[in-house]
């Protein structure tokens, strides 16, 4: 049995989330990947993700593992698996890793970028890749309103009311807001995340950045520990799981440079 651990980019706004839902009608990205893989293998396959998104939101730094008996070269998980998923899925690398390896729980870290324009009229060409928000955003009051979330905390007020994880105490590592034009991104990297937690913090960050609410609210509403207490979710199609980080010995293949929106100017 052999573990293969694969690097899965995907178009969200296609799927109704990463994990396979009970309805077949339902397209996930978990189950076209496990249909096209067991096809490959020619015996049923299972994945387990990094970090499952939800629906409308993107991925260009998935990271994947299944377990397999198929004598298979890695190219052929690539370029089989490309040839049978959605167009909207692209497998950039598959590599063999011991049972000891997680997608999960092996993962040390996630990053997620969130683009959004507060520019009008609307980018069509952006549409279902950037967020469209009211604005003008003032990315400086964000960024600085943003440092209060640093480090370990009961992150309650911005996981979704359906969250099943046993606590809310996450650490976040690094919290950036820029700009860059029309563009707003904020960058977020943490040991591990709530249900909704990156888009219940952006809609957060949107109403200080609209100067609706001052820069020291973000860390009163972390403390109250309140979901009603914070802002409303932000739209899921400007998410982007962009990186997941490992430890040394279970390190990965380099991602190509030219992946989107991971290599947007000024922003990774």
């Amino acid at each position: 049995m052999t573990r293969w651990v694969l690097g899965v980019e995907y178009d969200g706004t296609c799927f109704s989330g990463f994990q396979r839902q009970a309805s077949p009608r339902l397209p996930t990205v978990q189950g076209d990947l496990e249909a096209a893989l067991s096809r490959i293998a020619n015996h049923p396959v299972r994945l387990v993700c990094a970090g499952r998104t939800d629906a409308g939101v993107h991925a260009t730094g998935q990271v994947v593992h299944f377990d397999s008996f198929a004598l298979r070269a890695a190219k052929d998980w690539v370029r089989g698996g490309n040839t049978l998923t959605h167009p909207g899925i692209c497998i950039h690398w598959a590599i063999a890793r011991d049972e000891a390896f997680h997608a999960r729980f092996s993962a040390l870290w996630r990053r997620y970028l969130y683009l959004m324009t507060d520019q009008r009229p609307r980018q069509s060409l952006l549409r279902d890749r950037v967020a469209e928000v009211t604005g003008p955003l003032d990315a400086d009051s964000m960024g600085q309103a943003a440092l209060a979330l640093l480090g370990e905390h009961d992150f309650s007020s911005f996981r979704a009311a359906g969250c099943q994880a046993r606590h809310a105490r996450r650490t976040v590592q690094r919290i950036d807001v820029r700009r860059a034009g029309s563009l707003v991104a904020v960058e977020i990297q943490a040991n591990a995340f709530l249900q909704h937690m990156v888009r219940n913090i952006v809609g957060s960050l949107l109403e200080v950045g609209r100067g609706e609410r001052p820069g020291s609210w973000l860390g009163e509403v972390l403390s109250e520990r309140d979901r009603t207490r914070a802002g409303v979710a932000a739209p899921p199609e400007g998410l982007y799981l962009v990186e997941v980080g490992y430890p040394g010995e279970s390190a990965l293949p380099s991602w190509p440079a030219t992946t989107w929106p991971a290599s947007w100017a000024g922003f990774c």
